[in-house]
């Protein structure tokens, strides 16, 4: 069995299970780019294993214990393998060292003199993406790893060959424990992933850790308004900085905040001159931003990548042309179309905080009636947050239900979508029943919403599962 401190030093062959996942692909990808000998298996053919192979990858489709090789010095999978996958089992008959997409990633970082996090409930991918944009406005060839896909770099992915490197950090099973930072980002920390936490003190008692892998010559970024900040400040050895809507208690925070037809906000950004907090700081504006993404949630997704960017000293010009160049990304209010009329939005929000960011931005959106089409996203994330979701969901005209998406989940809790429209049913708004459906098949809510909506109307399709094809087949 080899030592994990050594895998970085020199290439070899490392093998991944399960290889053509988004994230997963981009670490094999850049381990080609550094010149390791790459093999992996997955379940069936895809554009992502093609262009694995077309950089020199070897793929193999189908799960064997043939394909771990005696020349395999590295074997890497995610938490979605079991520990009965026959080429993990193979593996460690062979006494080969199996590690985790995000040890693999946290190495991979470590190589890295300016790596950044970016971790919280929610607002990963959009903040991510944010300094990405940065990043790549101050022309610093930066790697990105990004959840999700950032038209700017063409995808996920995109490979420096620089000292600087920007990743999501998802707290799903720890993971982001294995990374290897010297900045990170704490958007929120809210009740999520209860199939794995117990409760929300187990998720910050995570998050606080996170906090405190950094060492001396760290950099935190934290959102101000997080219940009892000091919990994850007070006895930090690296230097924070906080950012929010809070004059008193953030050292980046906006004012003279206007929003166009679109929902977008222009502000004042005003900085107070120290980094880490408890001194006493003169305060000013800075620069003048015009953002181009809708809602409060991305001005405070703006704040904490400005944040963030002038903690590793990018120029303050440089990183407000980085976040004006920023448009979005996929599933993340994105403008999907038309149809009789009907604007049709897609939102990639799952968590009843989402839900609410989303909807509040859509309602300075010009519409007549705002549709929500929301496909619950896991079992046990439905029943855990059933009041908070009916609750956000209410903030929309008109919801249409479809059934669970039950991800890596089998329905073990009895719960569906009818409980949920029944939650909402209770709230009432201003003494009248919402209105609200449950329909569980795509097809059945495309021809209800057909004839339903009409011209002037906008339609959100919202959820981390598939619905966005329901506003898709709609435009068609």
């Amino acid at each position: 069995m080899k030592n994990i401190e050594d895998i970085m030093k020199q290439p070899c062959h490392i093998h991944f299970v399960g290889i053509g996942g988004i994230s997963m692909s981009g670490l094999a990808e850049i381990l080609l780019d550094a010149g390791y000998t790459i093999s992996g298996s997955d379940a069936k053919e895809s554009p992502i294993t093609d262009r694995l192979t077309s950089l020199g990858a070897t793929i193999h489709y189908g799960h064997d214990a043939k394909n771990i090789t005696d020349d395999i010095s590295y074997v890497v999978y995610t938490a979605a393998v079991k520990s009965d996958n026959p080429e993990l089992v193979a593996a460690r008959e062979k006494d080969l060292t199996c590690i985790t997409r995000a040890v693999m990633l946290g190495r991979i970082m470590e190589k890295y003199k300016t790596a950044i996090s970016v971790a919280g409930t929610h607002g990963k991918t959009t903040t991510t993406s944010m300094i990405s944009e940065i990043m790549l406005a101050y022309e610093c060839d930066p790697t990105i790893l990004v959840g999700g896909m950032l038209h700017t770099i063409g995808g996920n992915l995109r490979i420096g060959h620089s000292d600087y490197l920007v990743t999501e950090a998802c707290e799903y099973t720890n993971s982001f424990l294995s990374l290897i930072s010297n900045t990170n980002v704490i958007l929120n920390v809210r009740e999520d992933h209860l199939d794995f936490f117990k409760d929300i003190n187990d998720i910050r008692n995570s998050f606080k850790i996170f906090a405190d892998k950094l060492d001396e010559n760290g950099i935190l970024i934290i959102n101000s308004a997080i219940d009892d900040l000091s919990y994850f400040t007070s006895d930090l050895r690296c230097r924070y900085t906080t950012f929010g809507l809070d004059s008193k208690t953030s050292d980046y925070y906006p004012t003279n905040i206007t929003y166009n037809q679109f929902a977008c906000a222009s502000f004042d950004l005003v900085s107070k001159t120290s980094v880490s907090g408890g001194n006493n700081r003169e305060e000013g504006i800075i620069a003048h931003i015009n953002l181009k993404v809708p809602g409060e949630h991305n001005l405070l997704n703006a704040l904490a990548a400005f944040a963030t960017c002038a903690a590793i000293h990018i120029p303050c010009e440089t990183i407000v042309k980085g976040l004006e160049n920023f448009s979005g990304t996929d599933r993340r209010f994105q403008y999907k179309g038309e149809f009789n009329g009907v604007t049709v939005i897609d939102d990639y929000a799952h968590h009843p905080d989402e839900i609410i960011a989303t909807l509040t931005a859509a309602r300075n959106y010009p519409h007549k009636n705002l549709w929500c089409v929301f496909q619950p996203h896991t079992y046990t994330r439905t029943k855990a947050l059933m009041s908070e979701f009916a609750t956000a969901l209410s903030n929309a005209d008109k919801i249409v239900l479809a059934k669970i998406y039950p991800a890596r989940e089998t329905d073990t809790l009895g719960i569906s979508s009818e409980d949920l429209k029944k939650e909402i049913e209770k709230l009432g708004i201003e003494n009248e029943r919402k209105e609200v459906y449950y329909i569980p098949e795509f097809e059945e809510i495309e021809k209800f919403l057909s004839t339903k909506c009409i011209n002037g109307d906008l339609l959100i399709t919202m959820g981390a599962g598939n619905i966005v094809l329901v506003g898709e087949n709609l435009i068609k």
